[in-house]
């Protein structure tokens, strides 16, 4: 078949092939999406649709950025934020929920990076991010969410978000304007891994879409990467084995600048409260909403 041809071109090298590929040509992208293809029908289910390519239009203005920022951040969550010289400090810790930050200020504003990792048992990575991309849901689990509006959708995997976040006195009100885009990306997975998913959130300027005038808007980078771990030990089809089999391993990262004056002391008090309530809220959200439903991956 093709994928077999393509893995003896392979073994030869590309020397010994007499079409011209480029020397930057690599076959190996094409081997992963070729096996994708290849799976059983009973073995994928995918009501969400299917992100194994990614679907923006080249010519978007917005490609570009995307993927570079895309590729940044998976270089950050997979080996930067792992950097043990960076001085991470535990502050939440439970079961496998465990969350980090740093103590860091831009212009006397801070602006304490955030790290979390997390393991969930009885969903996939493609289910627990799908819950986090699509705003639809976002009112059900985002408590900080006063109200949105989808911008642009772009793709299926790319959208621009408009928020409103609640307030509390006497901060002035925040808003966010930012892209979000969803992935298939099985070349960052993890040994013994199934398949590997991300999000990425990044704050984006538009003139036709400008700030209240009583608001301030907030910058923000923030990457959710899901990976999907698979109990098969009899090698059935997927679609064969119960929820239990599936267990989804998740680490978040976000940076957010609130863009003016904020009390320092009480923002740290805060976020230290929330995130865990955040991420606890979510999780529950999605498993509640899966827990009935037909294995998605």
């Amino acid at each position: 078949d093709s994928r077999r041809q393509l893995s003896e071109v392979s073994e030869r090298g590309e020397s010994d092939v007499e079409s011209p590929l480029p020397e930057q040509f690599s076959l190996n992208p094409l081997l992963q999406q070729l096996e994708k293809m290849e799976m059983k029908d009973d073995e994928r289910y995918l009501p969400f649709g299917c992100f194994d390519q990614i679907q923006i239009p080249s010519d978007h203005p917005l490609a570009d950025e995307v993927y570079k920022i895309t590729e940044s951040q998976l270089d950050y969550v997979l080996n930067g934020a792992n950097d043990p010289a960076t001085d991470w400090t535990l502050f939440s810790s439970d079961g496998d929920m465990k969350m980090y930050t740093r103590e860091l200020e831009q212009d006397g504003v801070p602006v304490d990076p955030l790290k979390a990792s997390h393991t969930v048992n009885g969903v996939t990575a493609l289910e627990f991010l799908h819950y986090f991309f699509e705003p639809r849901y976002k009112p059900d689990w985002d408590d900080w969410l006063e109200e949105y509006k989808e911008i642009e959708n772009i793709s299926n995997d790319l959208i621009i978000l408009h928020q409103k976040h609640k307030t509390i006195w006497p901060v002035a009100p925040r808003e966010s304007l930012f892209w979000t885009h969803f992935r298939r990306v099985d070349e960052r997975r993890s040994e013994g891994a199934h398949d590997c998913y991300v999000v990425v959130g990044k704050d984006i300027e538009k003139e036709d879409v400008p700030c209240a005038p009583e608001a301030i808007r907030v910058a923000m980078t923030v990457t959710m990467l899901a990976e999907t771990f698979v109990e098969n030990p009899e090698n059935l089809p997927l679609s064969q084995l119960p929820r239990s089999a599936f267990t989804c391993k998740v680490v978040y990262v976000s940076s957010v600048h609130m863009g003016g004056w904020v009390p320092t002391v009480a923002l740290r008090y805060l976020y230290q409260a929330e995130y865990p309530k955040f991420l606890r809220t979510f999780t529950d959200y999605v498993l509640e909403n899966v827990k009935d439903s037909k294995v998605a991956i």
